[in-house]
């Protein structure tokens, strides 16, 4: 398999996970996990992941370095965000400490976990093709 078809699906799996994190965690009330979290890094998970995913079909169809070196830029971005998101899924101690919130998407973290930990590995690919010239 070349790398070229890699990162193609690997973009693809990146467009996944960008919609379904805004899926699951923009209907407004609490969503799985332990903790809350705020509507801003969802916005900024699902902003940065649009962009970026705009910005990297655009380098990967038409070329240039800068547009390449942007979009990387942007998805890392999504990356650290997504890496917050999943915090809502560390265990909680203490008088106030809730049990975690169950939904209907799965049983656990494990789909965020499998997605997040995803797209790390993901844009790792992309910057490591990029910086090897593979795309």
């Amino acid at each position: 398999m070349s790398t070229e078809l890699i990162v193609y699906v690997l973009t693809a799996l990146a467009a996944v996970v960008i919609v379904l994190t805004r899926l699951r965690l923009g209907r407004g009330d609490r969503g799985a996990g332990r903790l809350h979290m705020g509507g801003g890094l969802l916005q900024v998970h699902t902003t940065a992941g649009v962009l970026a995913l705009v910005v990297w079909v655009v380098f990967l169809v038409a070329g240039g370095d800068t547009i390449g070196i942007v979009a990387l830029a942007l998805w890392w971005i999504v990356v650290v965000a997504g890496l917050l998101i999943l915090v809502r899924w560390l265990p909680s101690h203490g008088r106030h400490a809730s049990e975690g919130q169950e939904d209907s998407w799965s049983d656990g973290p494990g789909l965020s976990i499998l997605a997040h930990v995803g797209m790390l590995v993901g844009v790792g690919v992309f910057t490591w093709a990029y910086l090897f010239g593979h795309v």
